[in-house]
């Protein structure tokens, strides 16, 4: 009898064992960031302190988030995607990658910061610039830019660098800016002689402000709030100007990925995430976006939409045509493959 007692509350220690680890793995996220390295690794650190909630995370830039979305549809690994301009969330959405999830939180969040189906949630705002390094200008004898048509001066070809496109959240906000800005068939032409330009194209939205506080570039267009960073980081040379005839912005968003692993726990950091504590992690980093929650206090050094001549912004219309418009630039501009 002894025995049998023994073996049973054995039995029922292993079932105890088996179900607490059970659900640390039900328990565990895995996000897709969009977000600066720094800016990820600090809100999924409070996250997971203030929760219990464990969280991987994969930092890629906005069009390789959607492209890993895409080819794990079938059977997703990650249940969140967090950062990165909301046009490319509109698409996934269209392309039915996303779960809906109307958060309480997003109640507090203005509307036109958010999907009304509820597909993501805005958390930050971040308008196009020129970025430019202070000591070239001089030695070239140019002002910083403030006309888009600035860059197709002489002086510039060679020094300017943008990221590509086809993999980063920027570079498609500041195609779909010209494009609302000039009417498409103008801005393809502008976006020809740019590149004859001979651009440095880069992967990574962010990483031109590198090579321009460096000086290996002259020019950067890319989001102010990365230029910012990199200045407060040391590079000193960085001037930030912008275009006179209208700028765009993008709404960083967060959503929930469809069928991925723990979407209870994932619509718990789509909360969290939307909470004025959350949004006023960025600032600790050394992160200058604008905040979308009206409680959240953004950094003084952030840049303000109403400061700019910023262009009404089609983000629907964006999102919607996002496929359409990498392709044209990917065989008109590039001239790469068939249209």
């Amino acid at each position: 009898m002894k025995r049998i007692t023994l073996g049973i509350l054995l039995l029922s220690l292993l079932f105890t064992l088996l179900s607490a680890c059970g659900k640390e793995r039900q328990g565990t996220l895995t996000v897709y960031a969009g977000l600066y390295e720094d800016h990820a690794i600090k809100a999924i650190e409070t996250f997971q302190k203030q929760t219990g909630i464990k969280v991987n995370y994969v930092r890629m830039s906005s069009g390789e988030i959607l492209a890993r979305i895409r080819a794990e549809r079938n059977a997703p690994k990650a249940s969140i995607w967090y950062g990165g301009p909301a046009d490319t969330f509109i698409q996934a959405k269209t392309e039915g990658l996303l779960e809906p999830y109307n958060s309480k939180q997003a109640e507090s969040i203005p509307p036109e910061y958010r999907d009304p189906d509820g597909y993501w949630t805005g958390i930050y705002i971040g308008s196009i610039a020129f970025v430019s390094n202070k000591t070239w200008l001089q030695e070239v004898g140019l002002q910083a830019p403030h006309s888009w048509s600035d860059l197709l001066k002489p002086e510039y070809r060679g020094m300017i660098s943008m990221a590509d496109p086809r993999s980063s959240g920027t570079a498609y906000t500041t195609m779909a800016t010209l494009v609302q800005l000039f009417g498409e068939d103008e801005a393809f032409d502008y976006l020809r002689r740019l590149h004859r330009q001979s651009i440095v194209y880069t992967t990574s939205g962010s990483v031109p402000g590198r090579t321009v506080g460096m000086g290996d570039s002259g020019t950067a267009v890319m989001f102010a709030h990365d230029a910012l960073k990199y200045y407060k980081e040391g590079f000193q040379d960085l001037i930030i100007s912008f275009p006179n005839e209208g700028t765009g912005y993008e709404i960083g968003a967060v959503g929930v990925i469809k069928g991925g692993p723990n979407q209870k726990e994932a619509r718990e950091f789509v909360d969290w995430a939307l909470s004025k504590q959350a949004q006023d992690l960025g600032k600790q980093v050394g992160n200058y976006q604008q905040l979308t929650n009206p409680d959240a206090v953004p950094p003084e050094e952030a840049i303000p939409l109403e400061k700019l001549n910023a262009i009404p912004y089609d983000l629907e219309w964006a999102g919607r045509n996002r496929e359409r418009l990498i392709q044209k630039w990917t065989t008109r501009v590039l001239g790469l493959g068939d249209e």
